[in-house]
């Protein structure tokens, strides 16, 4: 693993331009390997590289590539009555039918959403929370199931409390889960019954609470952006130039990616994406030069794609053009 100031980068002046392309795993080769056998329903090899990863070491990333594949809720059932003592099973049918859930219910607004699809939505989620509380009984000190009660807790709209302390049981396991910490964001921002300012002082709490070089900074970057997005043409833009905004910004980008503890790991890169987003809509062009160049052309669609939902890549190359680089 190399730190930020050892990638043969400089914070300075830089040559060349990395061709853009967009990078959905983190380059992880068990990420594509456990997807594929998903999709083969080679429970055998999803165990096994499942297991090859311990909790908080990248499990996360690989989970969702299981649970993200159609047809795991179908090959999972012999499993878990052949192995009805098991967590991981258990673990790999909740975080399908968490992610099967919100297909259902798919990323439309909820005015937009039709009752049947709530249904499905909420009844595949019940389902996943069975399955998640099993194998957190199962297997106590594992963070997963924690961490996808969250987000079916969201769904299920389980309020703020429960919310809360399905977070704290997941950071009580691993404290500087990158994950948990996104999803507790999300639940305490304006749009799920959280507030603005509930939201900002939780992302920064989180950062500055942390030891210097962590990835939590990222959520000091993301809470400005879920602030931006909620605002009107023209009032969007002027929150993001605000002193405050820029300040907050260059803050916990010192206690972050500036930090020389900060290691090329897990979310690495969709931290570097999130505050090249950000303190380009700031307005301030060296930042965001610095944080393009150190993600080398490669673009998370995190948060890329409230720029361009259709093509997050190409929103990513316009602003690297519009920073100079």
């Amino acid at each position: 693993m190399a730190l930020l100031r050892d990638w043969g980068l400089t914070l300075g002046k830089w040559t060349g331009r990395p061709a853009v392309r967009l990078v959905k795993d983190s380059g992880d080769p068990d990420v594509p390997r456990v997807r594929e056998a998903a999709r083969a329903g080679d429970w055998a090899t999803v165990r096994k590289v499942l297991e090859a990863h311990p909790e908080s070491e990248g499990r996360t990333e690989l989970l969702w590539a299981v649970g993200d594949t159609p047809g795991v809720e179908r090959w999972i059932t012999p499993v878990l009555e052949a192995e009805p003592e098991a967590a991981l099973p258990r673990l790999v049918a909740g975080i399908r039918h968490l992610s099967w859930g919100w297909e259902a219910r798919t990323a439309a607004r909820a005015k937009d959403v039709s009752r049947e699809q709530f249904e499905v939505f909420h009844s595949r989620l019940r389902t996943a929370e069975e399955w998640l509380y099993e194998a957190a009984e199962r297997e106590p000190l594992w963070t997963s199931p924690w961490y996808g009660l969250q987000i079916t807790g969201r769904g299920l709209e389980v309020g703020q409390v429960t919310a809360r302390r399905r977070f704290e049981a997941t950071v009580r396991r691993d404290p500087q889960h990158l994950e948990a910490h996104q999803q507790q964001l999300q639940q305490v921002c304006d749009k799920w019954g959280g507030s603005h300012a509930e939201m900002h002082a939780f992302a920064r709490a989180s950062a500055f609470g942390a030891p210097g070089g962590t990835h939590l900074g990222q959520l000091v970057a993301a809470g400005h952006l879920e602030e931006w997005l909620s605002l009107d043409p023209g009032a969007d833009a002027a929150y993001m130039r605000l002193a405050e905004v820029a300040k907050s910004l260059r803050e916990a980008a010192e206690h972050s990616y500036r930090h020389p503890d900060f290691v090329r790991r897990g979310g690495w890169l969709q931290v570097l994406n999130t505050f090249a987003m950000a303190f380009s809509l700031a307005g301030d062009q060296e930042a965001a030069r610095e944080c393009f160049r150190a993600t080398e052309g490669q673009v998370t669609e995190f948060p890329w794609y409230y720029l361009d939902g259709s093509d997050p890549a190409a929103a990513y190359r316009k602003r690297r053009s519009s920073a100079g680089r």
